[in-house]
Formats: structure tokens, sequence, C-alpha cells
């Protein structure tokens, strides 16, 4: 057992609990839902960031009341949470970021801001076109705009590059949780990755959990020196690819590795999909500087999309992958399409057995994921 895991593994709880102290005392929160939004603006204005909740079953019945049922669970479950007062990031948010990443959560957004002020970003979803910098830059700016509103403050070009200089520590830090499993065997479980980076989101200080995801690696590292390692050489060694998952959503890397894997790649973008892009904070220009990052993010919303091939065929080298699962949400039509493009990547290029799952955060449908996952385990260990 890795000690340092116990940091991450109570955060969200005990971080709820201190938010009440935080504000009286003068802290300002941002409550964001996607890897888009650029936390350097936010941290550049005295804000500390957080992501919001949203992984949940429990509130979809009530945020049904208001949102289609025949949406994506992500999107019903993050209303539902704010809706009825049950995520104290939510409460604590003085200002709520959200994005243009699909149509649901756009729409979503309108009705969210009803209960709390939210600020919307037109994403533009052709990377390669030359406008679409240009206006990425000005959405950095017109949120630039806004935090300096809403915050009355000044966010200067110092403010700004320490900035990017943090959030560049945090990414490496979290980074080489991930990279422990490029071992064979692996260090740790898929869970335990996910554990450990996406409870990092609910972090109330980056300084704090830059040195706590630091000092769980070390401890890690020394404890594989030691033997200590989740599976054997023959684990089957999955790559789970696909929406995003968080904890409570987390059922099929659950079954993965209860059929007897290990979830050693997460590209999704709660986990690798952002952590080999970084801003040079020294840049002539830090907001274009921040605009090519977080336009680099290969988000499914992406037409054409090529990062995200580039960064699956690596991930398939680099942690040595005997399979990939594709994860998508119902309702969530641009990864479902994609997972056609994703497929012929597996299969054509790298050889390798593939697996689509599409399903929602219920328990409904557990019985037959497992069966579909324990028949494609044993395809791989034959």
């Amino acid at each position: 057992m890795i000690k340092a895991f116990e940091v991450f593994d109570t955060m969200r709880t005990a971080n709820a609990g201190r938010l009440k102290e935080a504000r009286e005392q003068g802290k300002k929160f941002v409550g964001t839902y996607c890897t888009f939004c650029p936390e350097e603006l936010i941290i550049a204005a005295g804000a500390a960031p957080f992501g919001l909740c949203g992984t949940k079953e429990d509130p979809i019945a009530s945020a049904e009341q208001v949102l289609p049922r025949n949406l994506c669970p992500l999107i019903k479950s993050s209303y539902g949470f704010a809706a009825t007062g049950t995520c104290p990031y939510f409460q604590a948010s003085d200002l709520i970021i959200g994005e243009t990443t699909c149509d649901g959560k756009k729409k979503m957004f309108e009705v969210m801001n009803d209960l709390k002020p939210v600020h919307v970003m037109q994403l533009p979803h052709d990377p390669e076109a030359a406008a679409s910098l240009d206006l990425w830059k000005s959405e950095l700016n017109r949120l630039k705009d806004r935090l300096e509103e809403v915050f009355q403050t000044e966010i200067t070009e110092d403010k700004l590059r320490a900035a990017m200089r943090l959030k560049n520590r945090e990414t490496t830090a979290k980074r080489r949780v991930h990279d422990l499993n490029q071992r064979v065997p692996a260090v740790i479980s898929g869970i335990q990755v996910l554990t450990v980076t996406w409870m990092s989101g609910f972090a109330l200080n980056k300084e704090e959990i830059i040195e706590a995801l630091e000092a769980y690696v070390d401890e890690a590292l020394v404890k594989a020196d030691e033997g200590l390692a989740f599976g054997d050489q023959n684990t089957p060694r999955i790559l789970v690819t696909g929406v995003p998952v968080g904890l409570g959503s987390e059922k099929v890397l659950r079954l993965v590795e209860d059929n007897g894997g290990a979830v050693v790649g997460l590209e999704n973008c709660t986990g690798y999909k952002t952590l080999r892009l970084m801003t040079d904070p020294d840049a002539a220009d830090p907001m274009e500087a921040l605009a090519r990052k977080y336009l680099g993010i290969p988000c499914s919303c992406m037409s054409p999309n090529k990062g995200r091939m580039e960064l699956l065929s690596d991930m398939i080298t680099d942690f040595t992958v005997d399979g990939v699962i594709d994860l998508t949400w119902q309702a969530c039509h641009t990864y479902n399409i994609e997972s056609y493009t994703v497929a012929e990547l597996v299969k054509q290029k790298h050889n390798l057995p593939f697996l689509q799952l599409e399903t929602d955060y219920s328990q409904s449908d557990v019985q037959t994921l497992n069966v579909r996952i324990a028949a494609f385990m044993e395809m791989i260990q034959k």
C-alpha cells in the first residue's frame, strides 16, 4: 500500500469541509467542467479553480425534471448536482465556466445560468483552421475580461506567466502518476491512477496538490523497486479511451480489473489527453501560447481530430498495451462516431483487440458489460 494515497482517497470530502473556512478568509473560487477551461487565467486572477461534481448517478433523476432523458449522463449529472445543491464546490463557486464542446452542454449551461453565473467559452472545432487560433485567443481574452470584472483585479503578464509555470508543474506531476504504469508489470491499478488524478481536481491549493502528487510518485517508485506491482508479466494490459470518467462512473475500469486485467492507460480527458500539453511561460505573447495549448486538446469535438489518433498510437506503444476499450456514454455522438476511426487505428495499425462499450452511469447493465469484458479478456489471454 502506498501511504501517500490516503491524501487523495479522502480529498474531495476533506476539501469540501475546508470551503467555508476558505471563503471566510476571502478565497475566491471558480468551478469548471472541462479541460478546455484555461486554469492559468483563473489562477492569475487570484482565484482557485476546481472541477465540479458530475460523475454520479444520484442526481440524474432530479435533472430529468428539467432536461430530457435521452441526454448524456455526464450533462444530466452535472446539472443535477447543481440544481439539488448537493455539490459543495458548485455552491462555493463565484463563477462557473462552461464551453461549447457539445450541443447538449451548451444548452444545459443556459439553464444552469439561472442557478449561478455561467461564462460559456465558444470553442472553435477545427484545430487546423487558420481562423481557429484567432477565435480561441479572442475567447481567452473575453474570459480574462470577465474574470477581471468578477474579481475586481488585473491579470498582468507577470501573474499569467507565474500561473503558467505553476500549471506546468501540476501537469508534469500528474503525468508522472500515469507513467508509473509504463512499467511491466504495472505498478498500480487503473482505479488508483484515476483516484489520484481525478481527486486532484478538487484541490483548493495548487502547491499543496503538486507536493502531494510528487510525494505519491516518489513513494510508488521506491515501492516498485521493492516489488510492488499490480498483476504480473502476463496480466493483460488494457488502454481505456473515450469519454471522461470519474469516481462514480468507473464501472468499466473496475470490471476490467475484476476480470484479471490491468488498466495501464487512460487516454480520456480525465486522464492522459491533456498531459503532453504545456505552455511556454517565456513566450512573447503568453495569451497566444495559452490559446495554442488548449486548442491542441484532441477531444472528439474537434474535426478533424488527428491529435487523438497520434496520442492513442503513442500510448499503445509507450504503455505496452494488449487491448483497447473505447468507452462511450449514451447520447455522446462525437465519441460514438469517432469510435470507428479509433477501431481502425487499433485493429489495422496496431493489430490489437478492440472493444467499444456504450453505457451510462447506472448499474443496470453491469452483468451485460461483465460478460462482454470477460470475453474480451479471455480473447487477449489466449
